[in-house]
C-alpha cells in the first residue's frame, strides 16, 4: 500500500506518517519545508526499511494542489491523510488578514480540491482510504479562533456530507475525519493560542487515529474530552457555547 500524507513536517501529519511507516506502508509526504520533509524521509526508510518520497508543495495555491495530485498519480495512491492546516488565534477584528486569507487556503479550498481529486481516483479503482484532519472546534462557534473554528466546521460538515453519499452508492471507498482537542505540536506556536486543557501527544492521537481509521470508523474522537465535545455541541444551544468558548480563549489570550 502506499499513502499520502499532508502537512507531513510536523505534528500530527509528521506521527501518522510515523504510523504508517510503522506498519509498513510506503508513504509520499508533502508539507513547504523541504528540509523537514527529507529529515523525515531518511527517519522513516532507515527504521522501517519502507520507500519514501518528499515532495515539496505550498498548498495554499490551487495549482501546487493539482501539481501534486498529477506527480503521484503512477504511485496508486491507496491512503490520502487530508491534514495539512494552519491557524490564527486573536480578536477578529485585530487578526492579520492575509494570514487568515492563508489558512482559509489551506484549511478550506486545498482540502477541497485534494477531497475531490483523490476521492474521484478511490472512487474509480472501488476503494481506498481517505482521513481528513478537522478538531473538536468543528463543533463550536469559536470566539477569538473564530476564523479557525469555522474551517474546520468546513471540513467536518463536507466529510459528513461526502461520507453520507458513499454509504448510499455502497462505495468501497472510507472516509474517516479526525476531530481532535488540543494536541502538544507546533500549531500551538505558529498561531498564537494557549490551550486550558492538557494536550494530548501527537504520537497518541496519531496511532489512534490509523488504527480507527483502517476499522473503517468515520468520526473520530482520540479522547474523552473530545467525544464530550461532540456531544455537546450538539445538545448545547449556539448562544451558550459561543459565549463559553469566548471566556475560554479570552483566557488563554491573557496566558
Amino acid at each position: 500500500m502506499v499513502a499520502l500524507v499532508t502537512g507531513a513536517s510536523a505534528g500530527i501529519g509528521r506521527d501518522i506518517a510515523r504510523s504508517l511507516a510503522m506498519h509498513g506502508i510506503d508513504l509520499i509526504i508533502t508539507a513547504r519545508r523541504k528540509d523537514r520533509l527529507d529529515e523525515l524521509k531518511n527517519e522513516l526508510k532507515e527504521k522501517y526499511g519502507v520507500r519514501v518520497k518528499a515532495i515539496a508543495a505550498d498548498l495554499t495555491s490551487v495549482s501546487q494542489c493539482k501539481e501534486l495530485h498529477r506527480r503521484v498519480q503512477k504511485y496508486g495512491i491507496d491512503i490520502f491523510i487530508n491534514n495539512a492546516g494552519m491557524g490564527v488565534f486573536g480578536d477578529f477584528t485585530k487578526t492579520d488578514l492575509d494570514r487568515e486569507l492563508d489558512m482559509i487556503h489551506l484549511n478550506i479550498r486545498a482540502f477541497h480540491v485534494l477531497f475531490k481529486l483523490f476521492l474521484q481516483d478511490f472512487e474509480r479503482r472501488g476503494g481506498g482510504y481517505i482521513m481528513n484532519t478537522a478538531s473538536s472546534a468543528a463543533f463550536f462557534a469559536g470566539p477569538m479562533f473564530a476564523s479557525y473554528y469555522a474551517t474546520k466546521a468546513y471540513v467536518l460538515r463536507m466529510s459528513q456530507a461526502v461520507n453520507e453519499e458513499l454509504r448510499h452508492k455502497r462505495s468501497g471507498v472510507y472516509v474517516s475525519v479526525l476531530c481532535p482537542g488540543p494536541v502538544a505540536t507546533e500549531f500551538m506556536e505558529r498561531s498564537g493560542a494557549r490551550f486550558s486543557v492538557p494536550p494530548k501527544s501527537s504520537e497518541y492521537v496519531a496511532e489512534y487515529a490509523v488504527r480507527e481509521m483502517f476499522g473503517g470508523r468515520f468520526l473520530l474522537l482520540p479522547s474523552f474530552t473530545d467525544k464530550a465535545s461532540a456531544v455537546l455541541g450538539k445538545l448545547v444551544p449556539d448562544s451558550i457555547s459561543a459565549y463559553a468558548v469566548r471566556l475560554i480563549q479570552s483566557h488563554r489570550e491573557e496566558l
